[in-house]
């Protein structure tokens, strides 16, 4: 009767489990509960790893288990959580693949290589309650299911991107991005080191960069309408990294198998640059300054622009590629991954157009235009980056007038400057802004911190991301990344709201089979990630939850259609200027709105009766301005 009691249980407890869907991001490849009761995870427990290397990450593990739980755990070489280098390689998972099995004894990660046991350990610690994100010790049920992971990369490229230069971050912030990036298996940190608003890395031979480049003057409120910056103003909004500094950031980084890809942004967004060198640019214009995020630019749309400062390095000038040999030696020698990232984008050509020199220097190589002298340029960096045994990734603008012989391209334009460069034998790294730029609105702009991005990328629409064009050979794709420029993302907090949970979409994207996408199970999984952040401490954005107000005419009337990102939510709404909650009107179709200047609908939504998603304030002058046209018949 014992025997048949303690079977049932097991059943029900497997039952339940099949039940539940995991909640790892990013998901698996291979997921199953199994039918045994879960690993209970206590003071007894033990870690071990079988080689060095497989205890270091052992350690990791130990550490980050007992500041949640307090529980001491002393590495060794066998333990009740094993780690495993396998001795005969695994095929099947590669050099970042994991199998993951737990039973009610017993966990093991095993691994061919080190990376893969960490992925490993950041799946197993998904599996453990919320609470062990806690920064101090929690109480929970510490308990693991048991279950049989398989799991492995789609893409070997998988890149978080990160500007310092328009806000600068300190360096235990960095750790702290550097650190969620880990936990979902991203393995590239793009970091964007230099442009107008600041260049942030000591180059010893070139102390100006730091002294003027670093310092901008300090400017409170919106970006893009400050008051240009005058002579007479003190720069005191300031900071670098120092080399130092950077070795320990790029040594943190390894700890959790991630490389830095450091970005010099060349020649374009060079005024922190021309600020403290004036000869490297054609005018050789004393008055640039570090720009506090003032308007210097004329944007008229289609990616056509007029600078109104000389912020661009002269093609022409020796002098200038003397001066990249000196940063590019500094640079890589401070990071050992294989790539350096030279930039590329929006510069602007009208100083070459009226430079004697430029004009000189085209004429003797016989370059017709300027995109061609663009390329010039390039191609010589290339050649300063390949000296230093590094390669040269760059933004798509590089393949205007002609790509440099081995350049790969990160192609933030859409997918075509991807296609265009795989189809020319060059690898690529997929970054569309239309679905991967997370500077921009994630919800409504009446809600939302940034109400004046020119675009949207929801949630949704990230997820639906696909990096593989059908036309081009997949082996060129070395994968994606998501990017996040900080115009107007001034703190930490505010850089994870605007990167969580879009760069939980492309953690999927980039490590997770590509047909086993699901939007209502990324949703479930995203949600509980959610309740982790929360007790950990770290921000995120709820805009996938909030309703979704557009308009329409029907027979005359205005009407405001309402929907949500997230399935399975309960709208509400009022017209009578009262905060709607569960009780008043609930949303079932369309809504008439009234005439009158003063009417504006508010919209929240709920689930289980609590308040999911923050309430939307829309005028009926707004909602007008968000008709969708009536398709023809």
């Amino acid at each position: 009767m014992q025997k048949l009691l303690i079977l049932l249980a097991l059943v029900f407890a497997s039952t339940l489990l099949q039940s539940q869907n995991n909640s790892i991001i990013p998901q698996p490849v291979s997921f199953t509960y199994t039918r045994s009761l879960p690993f209970k995870l206590n003071a007894g427990s033990t870690i071990g790893g079988n080689t060095a290397e497989a205890q270091k990450v052992a350690r990791q593990l130990a550490d980050q288990i007992t500041r949640a739980t307090g529980y001491r755990f002393t590495v060794r070489k066998q333990g009740s959580i094993q780690l495993t280098l396998n001795k005969t390689a695994n095929a099947e998972i590669g050099d970042e693949g994991y199998t993951l099995n737990v039973t009610t004894s017993a966990v093991k990660i095993n691994a061919n290589k080190p990376a893969g046991l960490f992925y490993g350990v950041q799946s197993l610690l998904q599996l453990l309650p919320p609470e062990i994100e806690s920064p101090t010790v929690a109480t929970a049920k510490w308990t693991i299911p048991a279950c049989s992971v398989v799991d492995y990369p789609r893409f070997g490229w998988r890149g978080l991107m990160l500007d310092v230069s328009r806000h600068f971050f300190p360096k235990e912030d960095v750790k702290r991005y550097i650190d969620r990036m880990s936990r979902y298996k991203y393995n590239v940190f793009h970091w964007h080191l230099t442009d107008d608003e600041g260049w942030r890395i000591e180059i010893k031979s070139l102390p100006k960069l730091t002294q003027i480049g670093s310092c901008r003057v300090q400017r409170y409120g919106k970006w893009g309408v400050h008051d240009a910056p005058k002579k007479t103003e003190a720069p005191t909004d300031c900071g670098f990294y120092t080399q130092e500094d950077i070795k320990e950031i790029v040594a943190y980084a390894a700890e959790r198998h991630i490389q830095i890809l450091p970005e010099i942004d060349v020649p374009g967004h060079n005024s922190a640059a021309v600020a403290s060198y004036p000869e490297l640019c054609c005018t050789q214009d004393s008055t640039v300054m570090v720009s506090p995020g003032h308007k210097f630019a004329e944007w008229y749309g289609n990616g056509q622009f007029k600078m109104m400062v000389d912020n661009t390095l002269d093609p022409s000038s020796e002098k200038v590629y003397t001066f990249l040999d000196k940063v590019f030696t500094e640079v890589a020698a401070l990071f050992p991954f294989q790539y350096i990232h030279a930039g590329g984008d929006e510069c602007y050509h009208g100083y070459w157009e009226n430079d004697p020199d430029c004009q000189a220097l085209m004429q003797k190589e016989g370059l017709k235009t300027t995109h061609e002298l663009q390329s010039y340029f390039t191609k010589r960096v290339e050649k300063i980056v390949k000296s230093k045994g590094k390669k040269l990734i760059g933004w798509d603008e590089i393949l205007e007038g002609g790509l440099a012989p081995e350049a790969a391209v990160m192609s933030w334009r859409g997918l075509e400057g991807g296609i265009e460069a795989a189809k020319l034998g060059h690898f690529v790294v997929m970054s569309p802004n239309d679905y991967v730029y997370t500077d921009l609105l994630q919800g409504d702009p009446l809600v939302e911190p940034d109400q004046t991005s020119y675009k949207s990328v929801r949630l949704q629409k990230t997820y639906s991301f696909e990096p593989v064009p059908a036309e081009i050979n997949p082996t060129y794709i070395l994968g994606g990344q998501a990017n996040l420029w900080t115009e107007k993302v001034p703190t930490i907090r505010q850089a994870e709201y605007m990167t969580w949970p879009r760069a939980w979409a492309t953690a999927d994207i980039y490590w997770s089979p590509r047909d086993s996408k699901n939007w209502d199970a990324f949703t479930q999984r995203m949600e509980k990630h959610m309740e982790r952040y929360d007790i950990g401490g770290f921000n995120y954005a709820r805009s996938s939850f909030d309703p979704i107000v557009t308009g329409s005419m029907v027979n005359g009337k205005l009407m405001a259609n309402v929907t949500t990102e997230v399935n399975g939510l309960e709208i509400y709404y009022t017209l009578d200027e009262s905060i709607p909650d569960k009780y008043s009107r609930k949303y079932t179709g369309p809504i008439e709105i009234p005439d009158g200047k003063q009417v504006t609908l508010k919209v929240s939504t709920y689930r289980n009766g609590k308040p999911s998603g923050r309430m939307v304030p829309i005028s009926r002058e707004e909602i007008i301005k968000r008709v969708v046209p009536a398709k023809a018949p």
